[in-house]
């Protein structure tokens, strides 16, 4: 079992910078490729940015991989979002996620949907102002 909670979440205004972070439970963390996720008002829930176990893999989504940037620091149990140039339709719920590491696919792309993770965490409210 893996508890994720969400933080640093905010109002902030078109161009500013945010930095989300995930914490987690367990003592598996380097386990679990990490991924974000968010969802605006009113649409489905989108893949934002994973990272395998190790970090040596990563995937972003198309609209965020120049201004956004995945980390994690398994000794801490911390997965981290860094993003920049925020612009309104940034705003959203962002959700992280923690996933069992499978082998043999394509990582970027079964990694990039929602199914593989097992766990979530309850989300944080990020809204940019134009």
């Amino acid at each position: 079992q893996v508890q994720l909670v969400e933080s640093g979440g905010g109002l902030v205004q078109a161009g500013d910078s945010l930095r989300l972070s995930c914490a987690a439970s367990g003592r598996t963390f380097g386990y679990f490729v990490m991924g974000w996720f968010r969802q605006a008002p009113g649409k489905e829930r989108d893949f934002v940015a994973s990272i395998s176990g190790t970090g040596g893999s990563l995937a972003y989504a198309d609209s965020v991989k120049d201004r956004i940037t995945i980390s994690r620091d398994n000794a801490k149990n911390t997965a981290t979002l860094q993003m920049n140039s925020l612009k309104p339709e940034d705003t959203a719920v962002y959700y992280c996620a923690a996933a069992p590491t499978r082998y043999g696919v394509d990582w970027a792309v079964y990694f990039s949907g929602s199914q593989p993770y097992r766990y979530w965490g309850q989300g944080t409210q990020v809204t940019v102002s134009s």
